[in-house]
C-alpha cells in the first residue's frame, strides 16, 4: 500500500525543503545570467551608437556581432574553469564565486568608453557568467530524485528565460532615458551578488559530490604514496579534463553531446539573438519606436522560452529525453523562416517570436535534463561544462557570420535561414544517445 501511495502521489510531494531551496538558488543564478546576457542583446545597438563615430553606423551589425561573439568566447573559457572547479572544490562554493564574479564584472562593463573597451569588458563578463551554469545543473541533478530530475532541470533552466524577460521589461522603462540608458542596464546587474549571502546558508552541498570527493582524495593520497592503484583509483586521480578523453565510452558520448550543444548554441547566437533588432527594424520602417518594440519582442520571445524550458523538462520525464529533443530541433528549423521571412505584421511577429522562443531558446533545457545523466559523478561537472561551453569556441563565429551576412544581404531573413540548417546536424546526432529517463545517475558507464 505504501508503494502504491508513493507511485500515485504527485511528483512534487517527494521533494524536501533542501531540494526546493537548491532549485530556487540555481534558478536564481541562471536568472541573473539571463538578465545580463539579454541586456547586452537589447542594448548593444544603442551602446554602439554612442561608442562609434557616425561614419561607422552602417557597420553596426558587424561590430555588434563582434561584441556578442567576444562575450560568447569568454563564456566558453569561464564555463570550463567553473566546471572543473565544481568537481574539485564543490558545487555550492563554485556557484557562489561565479555569482559574485559576474555581479562585479557586469557593473564594470557600464564604464566602457569605446567599442574596443566594451568588447574587452564583455569578454571578462563572459568568463564570469560561464562558470555558473554547469555547477547549477550538476547540483540540481544530484539532489533531485530520479523520477523528477527532468522537471527540476527544466524549472532550473527557465531562470534564463525569466532573466531575459526581466531584462526586456526593464529596458522598456530604461530605454527612454537618453544615450546612457544602456549603462544603467549593466549597473543594475551588480545587485545579484547579494544573493550569495542566502546561498551560503540556504542550500546544502551535494552529498553525491562529497562522497566522490572523499574517494578522489583517498586515491590521490595513494598515488602520491606510490601504492598500487585500481582502475577506479586511476580514474579518480586523473585530472578530470584528461579523464573525459581517457575513457572511450565517456569520450564517445562527449563527441555526440558536443555536436548537439554546438547546434543549439550556434543557431541561437547566430539567429535568435537578432530577433529583437529584427523586429525593431520592422517597427522603425512603420514609423514606430524601434527600441520599445525590441523590448516588446524580448518579452514575447522569452515568455515562449520560459514555457519551452519547463515544457521540455516535463515532457522529457513523461515520454523520454530523445523524442522531445528531436521535436524541438525540427520545430526550431521550421520556425526560422516563419519568423524572418513569412511574417510581416508586427502583432503576428510578436506571436511568431513567442513560438520561436519556445523551441529555440527552450531547447537549451535538454542540456541540464540529459547531460548529468550521461556521465559519472567523478567528471560530471567537467563533462557538463565541456558539452555546454566548448561549443562556444566554435559558436562565437555565429554572430560574426550573422552580422556579416545581414550587412551583405541587406536584411535578416536570408542570413537566419542559412544558419538554421545547423539544426539538421543536431537532429541526426541525437539519434545515437541512450535514453536515460527515470534511471539513477551513473557512477560509471
Amino acid at each position: 500500500m505504501a508503494m502504491n501511495a508513493a507511485v500515485s502521489s504527485p511528483w512534487y510531494r517527494s521533494l524536501n525543503r533542501s531540494q526546493w531551496n537548491t532549485l530556487f538558488a540555481t534558478n536564481l543564478g541562471w536568472l541573473f545570467d539571463g538578465y545580463e546576457v539579454y541586456a547586452l542583446i537589447l542594448t548593444v545597438g544603442v551602446a554602439l551608437h554612442q561608442l562609434l563615430d557616425p561614419t561607422q553606423y552602417a557597420r553596426i551589425p558587424v561590430y555588434a556581432g563582434t561584441i556578442i561573439a567576444t562575450t560568447l568566447f569568454g563564456w566558453g573559457v569561464g564555463g570550463m574553469i567553473g566546471g572543473i572547479l565544481a568537481d574539485y572544490i564543490g558545487r555550492k562554493r563554485t556557484m557562489m564565486l561565479a555569482i559574485l564574479a559576474y555581479s562585479l564584472t557586469t557593473g564594470l562593463s557600464a564604464l566602457a568608453w569605446s567599442w574596443g573597451s566594451f568588447a574587452v569588458l564583455r569578454f571578462i563578463v563572459g568568463v564570469a557568467i560561464g562558470s555558473e551554469w554547469a555547477t547549477g545543473a550538476s547540483i540540481t541533478a544530484e539532489l533531485w530524485p530520479d523520477k523528477a530530475r527532468g522537471r527540476g532541470a527544466g524549472l532550473m533552466q527557465c531562470g534564463l528565460g525569466i532573466g531575459f524577460f526581466l531584462a526586456s521589461l526593464v529596458w522598456v522603462f530604461v530605454s527612454p532615458n537618453g544615450p546612457n540608458a544602456w549603462r544603467y542596464m549593466f549597473v543594475l546587474g551588480v545587485l545579484p551578488g547579494l544573493c550569495t549571502l542566502w546561498i551560503r546558508r540556504g542550500i546544502p552541498e551535494s552529498a553525491v559530490w562529497e562522497r566522490t570527493h572523499q574517494r578522489r582524495q583517498a586515491a590521490t593520497a595513494r598515488k602520491k604514496s606510490g601504492a598500487k592503484l585500481s582502475a577506479d583509483d586511476h580514474a579518480l586521480a586523473r585530472f578530470t579534463l584528461v579523464e573525459l578523453f581517457a575513457d572511450p565510452a565517456v569520450r564517445m558520448r562527449l563527441v555526440i553531446v558536443f555536436l548537439m550543444s554546438l547546434t543549439t548554441t550556434l543557431a541561437w547566437w547566430g539567429i535568435s539573438s537578432f530577433v529583437p533588432p529584427y523586429v525593431a527594424s520592422v517597427a522603425a520602417k512603420a514609423g514606430l519606436p524601434g527600441p520599445v518594440w525590441a523590448g516588446y519582442t524580448g518579452m514575447a520571445y522569452n515568455l515562449g522560452a520560459i514555457l519551452g524550458y519547463i515544457g521540455l523538462g516535463f515532457f522529457a520525464d513523461v515520454v523520454g529525453r530523445k523524442p522531445v529533443v528531436l521535436v524541438f530541433y525540427a520545430a526550431a528549423l521550421i520556425m526560422t523562416p516563419v519568423l524572418f521571412l513569412w511574417t510581416h505584421n508586427l502583432d503576428l511577429l510578436l506571436v511568431a517570436a513567442g513560438v520561436n522562443g519556445f523551441f529555440t531558446l527552450g531547447q537549451y533545457s535538454w542540456m541540464p535534463v540529459w547531460l548529468p545523466e550521461l556521465f559519472p559523478t567523478r567528471v560530471r561537472a567537467t563533462a557538463v561544462a565541456f558539452a555546454f561551453n566548448t561549443p562556444r569556441f566554435v559558436a562565437f563565429i555565429g554572430p560574426l557570420i550573422a552580422g556579416t551576412l545581414i550587412a551583405n544581404f541587406g536584411g535578416f531573413g536570408n542570413a537566419a535561414v542559412t544558419i538554421s540548417l545547423i539544426y539538421i546536424l543536431g537532429f541526426v546526432v541525437t539519434l545515437f544517445l541512450p535514453e536515460t529517463r527515470g534511471k539513477p545517475l551513473p557512477e560509471r558507464i
